[in-house]
């Protein structure tokens, strides 16, 4: 049966709360870390490998787990309630960090990232396990994609946006007290809105190592797991570093790049605000482009799209031009709903040739591996920017202030932030053209 309007949205809705922990992650972490508790650059990025690590041993376990729950509430739902509450938590603990030294907060901080990933990681995988589980249509998964998007530009607005305004008037913790529940309202309204939608009650059989083997063995679904990885490389090192940035490249007309210290964060929420508008009105039309050209190239056009507007961003910057500065992310924002969108839409498609082939609903299984290649690359984005930025002499701070940075420094912050992820994507255009399309062809034409 089709979908209502209501559970489309319903289960999008979710991903406006996943969304907060992601974009908290990718942008505040790092700089909460460098610029208020004085913990030198390498060492934060060091954290997200280690964060990475502890992905590798909880996503695959809470797929498996996720496919072979069987309780009267489905085998997703019991998952995503529960993981909303520990996520919801892990947020807290993260910028509750006691500002004592260096290596205490490190700990904290790493500590209380650890059991938030956990919370994100018992909501992602079977929430995303749902796309294949609700329908079999392909033009339907588009529509839901296209609410998902939608609902996670909001997520991103209150990440990007108004957590760090609030953070910089009335401190981290304050802001993550207020917006932290938005994750768990946002999860428990998603799973009373799809109560009723289709699900797969009855739970795999199927051993750990067996689910393994069926997934990789679809071809298509790997490469573009890797492929998908990839892109989201560049997106992340772009997102770690626009708090920097907003402080560095972005100079209110009339004020030295100092004086802008005190406003750095409400222009970071600026631009994720332009970021956020520009990705919620594309939705729509790369939901389009998909039915028109078919949903690869329609993933190829816009990443072609976001290469151009990521040079266009690297020639306009610094800049004391606020409004240019908006209008230009909001063509970020525009461009990177194509990212968001496209693929999330294609993989559920590869779940139901595997569910063909071998009987069985394996649905969490392919959203654990799927995600872990997001994550793996969410992760190593800030650590590949903190990298760059300490290799050229880029200097920490302690308690918000800006730091003087050299010539050098501030270009390497500027090209990490636009020519190393447009690079990426372009590697990733290559790699859907000449990698995923034949892989896919083989594969549907089964």
């Amino acid at each position: 049966m089709s979908l209502s309007i209501g559970q489309k949205a319903g289960w999008g809705l979710a991903d406006m709360g996943v969304n907060v922990f992601v974009v908290v992650k990718q942008l505040l972490v790092l700089s909460f870390l460098t610029q208020f508790l004085g913990v030198p650059v390498v060492w934060a990025g060091a954290l997200t490998t280690a964060i990475l690590a502890f992905d590798m041993v909880t996503d695959p376990l809470v797929g498996f787990l996720s496919d072979r729950t069987e309780t009267r509430f489905g085998r997703r739902a019991p998952w995503m309630v529960v993981g909303a509450v520990v996520l919801a938590l892990g947020m807290l603990g993260i910028f509750a960090a006691p500002d004592r030294t260096a290596a205490l907060d490190l700990v904290w901080v790493g500590g209380f990232f650890a059991v938030a990933t956990l919370g994100f990681t018992m909501i992602a995988i079977p929430y995303g396990a749902m796309a294949g589980e609700m329908t079999q249509d392909a033009a339907e998964r588009s529509a839901m994609t296209g609410w998902r998007m939608a609902f996670a530009s909001l997520g991103i607005l209150v990440g990007g946006a108004l957590i760090p305004a609030v953070a910089a008037s009335q401190g981290y913790f304050v802001a993550m007290a207020i917006f932290a529940p938005v994750t768990v309202i946002a999860v428990w309204l998603s799973v009373w809105a799809t109560w009723r939608a289709p699900r797969i009650m009855r739970g795999t059989t199927e051993g750990f190592l067996g689910l393994v083997r069926m997934v990789l063995s679809n071809g298509a679904f790997v490469r573009l797991v890797l492929i998908y990885g990839l892109m989201t490389l560049g997106i992340a090192v772009l997102t770690a570093a626009v708090p920097f940035a907003a402080v560095y490249l972005v100079i209110d007309p009339g004020s030295s790049a100092l004086s802008q210290a005190a406003t750095g964060l409400p222009m970071a929420s600026l631009m994720f605000a332009a970021f956020v508008i520009g990705s919620i009105l594309s939705q729509a039309g790369w939901v389009w482009l998909s039915a028109r050209l078919g949903k690869v190239m329609a993933l190829v056009a816009g990443l072609v799209f976001y290469i151009g507007v990521l040079c266009a961003v690297f020639a306009v910057l610094p800049s004391g031009d606020l409004g240019l500065v908006f209008c230009v992310f909001l063509l970020v924002g525009a461009a990177n709903g194509s990212y968001q969108q496209i693929p999330w839409a294609i993989y559920p498609d590869l779940m139901d040739v595997t569910r063909a082939r071998t009987g069985e609903a394996i649905e969490g299984a392919f959203s654990a591996i799927w995600l872990f290649g997001q994550k793996a690359a969410n992760a190593v984005g800030p650590l590949i920017l903190s990298l760059i930025l300490g290799a050229y002499g880029w200097q920490e701070a302690s308690g918000g202030e800006v730091v003087p940075q050299t010539e050098g420094a501030v270009l390497a912050l500027k090209a990490g932030a636009t020519l190393l992820p447009a690079a990426l994507l372009a590697l990733s255009v290559v790699a859907v053209l000449a990698i995923y399309r034949p892989a896919e062809q083989r594969v549907l034409q089964r």
